[in-house]
């Protein structure tokens, strides 16, 4: 279980990299103030709370490939993070003649989905580490460390490092290959796992 355990570092480093960026761009495209700020990390918030709740009763059914839907999510968030700067400002230039509401729910929708994306991996990936050691204890507590402990390291990385060096694009960029990467390396393991079942139940 290393290499979950290695993906999801990775996949929490990406995710808090997009959060700080992302609050940085919309910023500067509407402006600082207690109204933007509410709507961007209560967007935050709720995407990554819908995401989970959704992922976890995706999850639920054995049937479905936990592993494989992952990948899937993680590539759905590379995506979007390779096109989310620009496409923040070209709603920002969209928005310019709007009264205020418009644009917080433009904003708001905008980053609820990636956001819920985001939330929805945690469980997909319990619900993997579950049927494969049997113990629910230890993959929420591990998978939960180890996303939060990826989460951490950007934080520092980004004010110390990234930022500084590459500046937002290239960031958003950065953490927009990992998710990609992260989601090459999940695909990779579904197939492996699928052979292995296979060549199991095979006479």
């Amino acid at each position: 279980m290393g290499w979950v355990y290695s993906i999801f570092v990775l996949s929490g480093f990406s995710a808090l990299l997009y959060q700080v960026v992302w609050q940085r761009s919309l910023f500067a495209i509407f402006g600082i103030n207690v109204e933007s700020v509410t709507v961007i990390v209560t967007a935050f918030m709720l995407g990554l709370g819908v995401g989970s709740i959704v992922g976890g009763e995706v999850s639920k059914n054995p049937r479905r490939p936990a592993l494989l839907l992952f990948s899937l999510v993680e590539l759905g968030i590379g995506l979007f993070g390779f096109l989310s700067l620009p496409l923040f400002h070209w709603i920002g230039s969209f928005t310019l003649g709007l009264s205020p509401l418009p644009t917080f729910a433009i904003t708001f929708l905008l980053v609820v989905f990636p956001t819920t994306l985001m939330g929805s991996t945690l469980p997909l990936l319990v619900g993997h580490s579950v049927r494969a050691s049997g113990n629910v204890g230890r993959a929420v507590g591990v998978l939960y460390f180890v996303n939060t402990l990826g989460s951490g390291l950007a934080a520092i990385a980004s004010v110390f490092l990234l930022l500084g060096a590459l500046g937002q694009a290239k960031t958003v960029y950065l953490a927009a290959a990992i998710n990609l990467t992260v989601s090459l390396l999940a695909w990779i393991q579904h197939r492996k796992t699928r052979v292995r079942a296979q060549g199991a139940t095979s006479p």
